[in-house]
This record gives structure tokens, sequence and C-alpha cells, in this order.
């Protein structure tokens, strides 16, 4: 039985990872399941376990004007997907965030 203690909702959203650890990166990725603590996401590259992470999590992306949400966490663990040709599943968690204005 599942124990979580906040309810996770399954979206598949676009997602950007542009920190990871000290360093400043540039890669994409897909959401598999978001909560008020954290999201699970598939990616094509290996972040740093256990270190900061900065993640971009983009809202009504088919919709006439996407909602940007700008995230800070930490890597919780990761692992090689079976799934959708392989890359990673990574667990992070949402410390902060915040919303990012279009221009």
């Amino acid at each position: 039985m599942d124990q979580r203690r906040t309810r996770r909702f399954q979206l598949e959203l676009p997602l950007s990872v542009t920190r990871s650890g000290v360093e400043r990166v540039a890669f994409a990725g897909v959401t598999k399941n978001i909560s008020s603590a954290g999201v699970l996401f598939t990616t094509e590259r290996h972040p740093e376990l256990g270190g900061p992470i900065e993640y971009v999590i983009t809202l009504n992306h088919d919709g006439p004007q996407s909602v940007i949400l700008r995230c800070m966490g930490k890597i919780l663990r990761s692992g090689q997907s079976v799934q959708n040709g392989g890359g990673f599943q990574v667990a992070a968690t949402l410390e902060r965030y915040e919303f990012v204005r279009q221009h």
C-alpha cells in the first residue's frame, strides 16, 4: 500500500533542467507525476544524486499562454528507465518554486 504524505498527480508535462549540482545545464525531460513535495520525471541525462537541482515545468503548454513554474529542490534518487527507449527516471524534491512571467 502506498504511504505517501501528499497526493500525486499523474501528469506528463515538459520539463527542463537548468542547474544540476553547481553546474548550469540545459536538458529536457517529461514529468511522470507531481505532488506538492516533489516530482518524478524522465530524461536522457543522469543528474548528480543528492545534489541541488533547478528545473522548469511548463503548464498549459498546449493552451494560448503557457505558465512557467521554476522549481528548486534536490535529487532523491535516479535510475535507468526501461520504458520509452531508456533514459533515466529521476525523483526530485520541490522545496521552492516561483511562477515566471512570459514576455
